[in-house]
């Protein structure tokens, strides 16, 4: 895959100050090859009359991240799919984050600019759902616009969304924030889905005890407050999904 360096503009600065943390848990899932991608994570019933696309964060398939797919697998009767986006590339190294030097402070602008390209995996979220006919961060409500093969979309302590992402969509939002997101930009966005046709589908909470990260690769489930609020989120998650996918 050909890499474009960018320059990531005000970032959140949590997003890459917070390192991933390990986990002992053991995916339920398995790993397959699914239309255009040699690499999907598939979890739940395949017969499922319910699909549900995740989109990953930088590290790419980490135990946290995989669980949270798999109790909203199990929950909804669901079957979960989590693409390797950044294929034929490889996820961001962990090792590499948060970053120290100019050199990985370049890595990583550089993985912004080529394997997590927002248009790029955009594209490839939308191929995907369309070829599901499915329901499912910045790309997650991106693909919510106009001619969405989307039923609604939901987001985690989402790096780098903003009102203007809001203003295209045409389904239903949930829409979870830690500590670490800009709380202004949070509150217009909500401001705009609620003016929304489907505004008494979309649903929100601001996880003001939490950091950005605590219900993917970053959380630290042996810690009893972050395992709490990682089970309220997906909770939350499960309860919007059951009720806005036909």
């Amino acid at each position: 895959m050909s890499t474009a360096s960018t320059t990531i503009h005000n970032p959140n600065k949590a997003c890459c100050t917070i390192p991933p943390v390990q986990s002992d848990y053991t995916p339920k899932g398995s790993f397959k090859p699914y239309g255009s991608f040699k690499k999907v994570y598939v979890t739940g019933p395949e017969n499922s009359g319910t699909k549900i696309v995740c989109v990953y964060d930088i590290f790419g398939f980490f135990p946290q991240t995989q669980q949270g797919a798999d109790i909203i697998a199990s929950a909804l009767n669901a079957t979960v799919y989590m693409p390797d986006f950044f294929e034929p590339d490889a996820a961001f190294p962990a090792e590499r984050f948060p970053p120290t030097t100019a050199e990985d402070n370049a890595a990583i602008q550089a993985f912004f600019g080529g394997p997590a390209s927002t248009p790029v995996t955009i594209q490839k979220l939308t191929s995907f759902g369309e070829a599901l006919r499915a329901s499912g961060g910045k790309v997650t409500i991106a693909a919510g616009g106009h001619s969405t093969p989307f039923d609604s979309v939901a987001i985690i302590h989402p790096y780098l969304v903003s009102p203007p992402d809001a203003e295209k969509l045409t389904i239903p939002l949930g829409i979870y924030i830690s500590k670490d997101e800009p709380v202004s930009e949070y509150n217009k966005i909500l401001e705009i889905i609620g003016k929304k046709p489907f505004a008494s589908k979309n649903d929100q909470k601001n996880y003001t005890n939490m950091f950005h990260g605590f219900a993917a690769a970053r959380g630290d489930l042996d810690n009893a407050e972050n395992q709490k609020e990682y089970a309220d989120v997906y909770g939350r998650v499960i309860n919007f999904f059951r009720q806005t996918l036909v």
